[in-house]
């Protein structure tokens, strides 16, 4: 019955990466796995400015978040929610891709490109690349696992490189409360003061990363693996 069911998670995967154009998938998202926050500034329906109409409004569908302007963008979005998730994937792939740490597939090690065009896979927000489809199967059956690898991977390349001495919710100098705290989210090491900062940075993601990546920007960029 596991091997029915393995072969049958595999032909999904296979048809959700054509859907989703070259080298691209939708997700299927984890109840066991916390999405990472919506990463724009803009709501995925309207293009508006989140909070230019109130505060957002935060939905998790599948487990995975999403923020809209108003309310009667929610009803829009869930009327073709396959074509947009497809445009919020393309915009993170893109936003995503000089962050990601890693030159090899998480599940098999081979390199990225030695099987032909890589799958650039989204999972609750956050850009996972492998070699081949059949990795995609395999992560989906333990994402944890993988996502807790690819964690330690953005850590140990953004490390030392790391653009701020001060906190980017704060603005407290970083070990002036103490240890500093690090966190990644959107494949972003983010350094916090103090864990009271992460509550902050969480209910306005966009504002924060895109000082991060300003910093990063200033700094030359992050190190490629």
């Amino acid at each position: 019955m596991n091997r029915i069911r393995n072969n049958v998670s595999a032909l999904l995967s296979c048809a959700l990466l054509s859907l989703a154009g070259l080298g691209s998938a939708v997700q299927n998202p984890s109840k066991d796995v916390k999405s990472d926050p919506y990463p724009f500034d803009t709501c995925p329906v309207s293009g508006e400015k989140l909070g230019s109409m109130g505060d957002p409004i935060v939905k998790t569908y599948d487990g995975r978040e999403v923020r809209f302007c108003c309310k009667s963008c929610i009803k829009k979005f869930e009327a073709d929610k396959a074509g947009y998730w497809k445009k919020i994937d393309e915009k993170i792939i893109e936003a995503q891709m000089p962050y990601y740490p890693l030159a090899t597939c998480p599940i098999s090690g081979e390199e990225l490109g030695g099987m032909g065009e890589p799958v650039d896979y989204v999972y609750n927000n956050r850009l996972v690349r492998f070699c081949c489809e059949k990795c995609v199967g395999r992560f989906e059956k333990d994402p944890k696992a993988t996502l807790d690898k690819l964690d330690q991977a953005v850590i140990e390349r953004q490390d030392k490189a790391y653009p701020l001495q001060t906190c980017v919710v704060s603005g407290e100098e970083l070990g002036g409360m103490g240890e500093p705290v690090d966190k990644v989210y959107n494949n972003h090491l983010v350094r916090f003061c103090c864990r009271n900062c992460i509550k902050k940075f969480e209910a306005e993601p966009a504002k924060y990363l895109g000082s991060l990546d300003q910093a990063w920007k200033a700094a030359g960029g992050v190190p490629q693996p």
